[in-house]
């Protein structure tokens, strides 16, 4: 039987039938090992063998001249580097606030790489731009951020950090008359720019890369959480100031004092950006939304959904409370653009983009409101059983357990740092190193929703005996 119809000679066609037979069946292929490695990752330290390590320079070698079938790649792929992945989503991974995976956004990950859309504009994928936008607004108002903000998926809290500081910079400039995207930054009078002295590396490398210098910057005191001391914060802020605020410092958790410091800022005409990469999901369970009142007083906000969400790796976010502040900065034009005035692209530094905003609503919408908060509040449940079965074993807490961050010593520095490599070496779990005040210090950043009481106790004696271990 033949068509006229074009598109069903495209389907119909023995070639392409052909080469979508193949790419069904290495799809399949990359799906069993996928499913085997998953099965197989609990029963594997949580950091790589060292000969596993070493057989990664099997990668290492010069391109050859001809063609590898795909299979022989993919099997290649798994041979080696499966085994030298870190098992950062069975529940003992406690480094860096990295989450583990959620099992729908996981699955949703997977579905969104076949489709491949870039949601730079929404005439590039209905689908991509839909997601995008109820992922959006899901976002916002699980944070309880003003209704209207305009918010932009990313790829991490560095860029959000990054978007959202270029936005208060144009804004404070074209307040004053100053127009950014006509004049630039030659010749444009300084911005004051003030920031806790426990204001995160992302943070400040964003203002560093928004043209911000380090002798711009003003630090002022913390307390011993971390959290900025409201009584230190500069009361002469004005038009020209931007303020960087912290929702959950990354060793202890704390946040900065919003009501205190957010609505005088606002007052006197300057900007307030919140770096909230893990912190400012508290606002979403309602046992901790205490924690992060006022947040919602600022101008704009960053955070991470490969966090505390469990989305794969990368996605950020960043949500701007005037929706022209953002397509001010990040607005891109041209001839063939036909993107809608606030389509991704016109709110964020990428024009092409991948998909993200799929595995964050796939996330969203098999937990809900409940689940959220359920998953938030038990993290922060198990950092606390961490610091319960850690001083009861004789560790020092260095700060009170804030959220999900738990910070121990060991003993003095030396201890303390032997312990930390003698449980990366041990394998049973994964926690790394820090300096908090001064002292060295182990920091335990329970992120994975994966993670059980169990996996607390068992991970608890395991750096209880490497710590026995030392002292022996």
């Amino acid at each position: 039987m033949t068509t006229t119809d074009p598109l069903m000679r495209v389907h119909t066609n023995p070639q392409s039938l052909g080469r979508s037979r193949e790419r069904m069946g290495l799809i399949t292929e990359a799906a069993r090992r996928a499913g085997s490695y998953v099965a197989g990752a609990s029963h594997r330290p949580v950091y790589p063998a060292t000969e596993a390590v070493a057989a990664l320079d099997a990668f290492r070698r010069p391109l050859q001249d001809e063609p590898i079938a795909a299979r022989e790649v993919l099997a290649e792929l798994d041979a080696f580097g499966s085994p030298a992945t870190v098992v950062s989503t069975h529940g003992r991974y406690f480094g860096f606030v990295n989450g583990g995976t959620d099992p729908a956004a996981h699955a949703a990950s997977i579905l969104a790489g076949a489709w491949d859309q870039n949601v730079g504009g929404t005439i590039m994928s209905p689908t991509a731009s839909v997601l995008d936008e109820v992922a959006r607004g899901w976002v916002i108002d699980a944070l309880g951020l003003p209704s209207t903000a305009a918010g932009a998926f990313n790829a991490g809290a560095t860029v959000a950090n990054l978007t959202g500081i270029i936005a208060a910079r144009d804004a404070l400039y074209a307040r004053q008359g100053w127009d950014v995207g006509a004049d630039g930054l030659a010749g444009a009078p300084a911005l004051r720019i003030v920031v806790g002295e426990e204001a995160h590396a992302s943070a400040l490398k964003a203002l560093r890369l928004a043209g911000i210098g380090e002798s711009q910057i003003e630090r002022v005191p913390t307390d011993g959480t971390g959290a900025i001391d409201a009584a230190a914060f500069p009361t002469d802020t004005d038009a020209h100031t931007l303020v960087l605020l912290q929702a959950g410092n990354v060793n202890t958790g704390a946040s900065d004092p919003f009501t205190q410091i957010i609505p005088g800022v606002r007052e006197r005409g300057g900007w307030v950006h919140v770096d909230g990469a893990f912190g400012l999901w508290a606002a979403a369970a309602p046992s901790l939304r205490a924690q992060v009142r006022g947040v919602e007083l600022a101008d704009s906000w960053a955070t991470d959904a490969h966090k505390w969400l469990n989305v794969p790796y990368d996605c950020g976010f960043v949500a701007v409370r005037d929706p022209r502040d953002l397509e001010r900065a990040m607005a891109g034009t041209g001839a063939y653009l036909s993107a809608a005035h606030d389509a991704p692209m016109h709110r964020g530094i990428q024009m092409s983009q991948r998909a993200r905003a799929v595995e964050t609503w796939a996330m969203l919408a098999s937990h809900g409101r409940t689940g959220l908060a359920e998953l938030i509040e038990r993290t922060c449940g198990h950092a606390r059983h961490f610091a319960e079965l850690l001083t009861s074993g004789g560790a020092e807490l260095l700060a009170p357990v804030a959220l999900n961050q738990v910070l121990v010593a060991f003993g003095d520095e030396a201890q303390t740092a032997a312990v930390i490599a003698a449980l990366q070496e041990d394998g049973t779990a994964w926690a790394g190193a820090t300096v908090w005040k001064g002292r060295a210090a182990m920091r335990i950043s329970v992120s994975d929703a994966a993670t059980t009481r169990d996996d607390v106790q068992a991970s608890a004696a395991a750096m209880l005996r490497c710590w026995q271990m030392v002292r022996g």
